[in-house]
């Protein structure tokens, strides 16, 4: 299936009116890649996936994929497949049918649309469930038959908007696993869509952080986590504490503060909160400036010395620990 297409967003904008919803992105995605857009609400994220799929106008800008322009191609021109949040399986139509259905529109024979159908159906690991109706599925399995109709069409790029947010918690991390697979095997770029962190870096090769309708930081999943640039990546990531200090602001990763004496810390505090999340004892204090900041200790580290709510604790960190923020 796979066809090393890269994909590539040149000055990409989205305007609906007087507002600008995606304000000229560029950005480079290697072929093969998972990548995660990954924002707030209202961030721009969405609208850019749209773009790409052809479900939105560009305005200006473009999208190209393996080099060609295909900003102003219909959907199905592309070279791109999209998997909705909401699935949009067709009620009346059994499972085979709705992974079928796209090479029915192109007049495919029956028999030969149907072994591909079964393909796919294998593919995701639904092949028992080929006769049964989509109200009969639950969310996982509506949201495998969704996957294959996608790649039925043998897309260069596979695009999926918010797909695990129908999920409960403990399927979506099983099909988190699943997608990853999916994209290994296949070989193709997958372009996925999240405010999740959490998601984003349980998935993806690289993540492109947006913010107010612009990319704030993208690159390696890795990369991007371990030094944001600016405080906005820093705190949506999570894990990391913005601190005000007196030679500017820098991000410290919850996990490498170290909780001991007031006496001589780089910062001094109060304990505000503790929370104990199994592996992990979560003790949050209050620094100066009106500011808060957050620790992740071991649970044998903190039951090793407990610490009480009120009491006065000092914070340290190791210099290479710091990363110096832009904004």
């Amino acid at each position: 299936m796979a066809r090393d297409l890269d994909l590539e967003f040149v000055s990409l904008t989205k305007r609906y009116g007087d507002t600008i919803a995606v304000d000229a992105v560029s950005y480079h995605f290697g072929a093969g890649t998972y990548a995660c857009l990954l924002g707030p609400s209202g961030c721009g994220k969405s609208s850019t996936l749209r773009m790409v799929a052809g479900h939105e106008s560009v305005s200006d800008g473009s999208v190209l994929l393996g080099g060609r322009d295909i900003s102003h191609l219909p959907p199905a021109k592309r070279g791109t497949a999209m998997m909705f949040q909401n699935y949009a399986l067709f009620p009346h139509l059994s499972v085979a049918d709705n992974v079928a259905f796209s090479l029915k529109m192109k007049g495919v024979d029956a028999a030969v649309r149907a072994r591909h159908a079964g393909e796919m159906l294998e593919l995701v690991d639904m092949s028992g469930f080929a006769d049964r109706l989509p109200a009969q599925l639950s969310g996982g399995q509506q949201q495998r038959v969704a996957l294959a109709r996608a790649l039925i069409t043998e897309p260069d790029v596979l695009l999926l908007d918010e797909p695990l947010s129908a999920l409960d918690p403990f399927l979506r991390i099983r099909m988190r696993a699943e997608l990853k697979r999916l994209q290994r095997e296949l070989g193709i770029t997958f372009i996925h869509v999240t405010h999740g962190q959490d998601e984003a870096l349980a998935l993806a090769d690289e993540i492109v952080v947006m913010n107010d309708a612009r990319i704030e930081q993208a690159g390696p999943t890795r990369a991007v986590f371990d030094a944001p640039k600016t405080a906005f990546v820093a705190r949506f990531l999570g894990s990391h504490n913005v601190i005000a200090l007196a030679e500017g602001k820098v991000a410290v990763r919850s996990d490498a503060l170290r909780i001991g004496a007031p006496e001589g810390a780089q910062l001094q505090g109060k304990i505000t909160n503790i929370e104990y999340q199994g592996t992990h004892v979560s003790l949050t204090a209050a620094i100066a400036g009106a500011q808060e900041v957050t620790a992740l200790l071991s649970d044998k580290d903190f039951f090793g010395a407990p610490k009480d709510l009120g009491e006065a604790v000092g914070l340290n960190w190791d210099s290479q620990a710091a990363h110096a923020l832009s904004a």
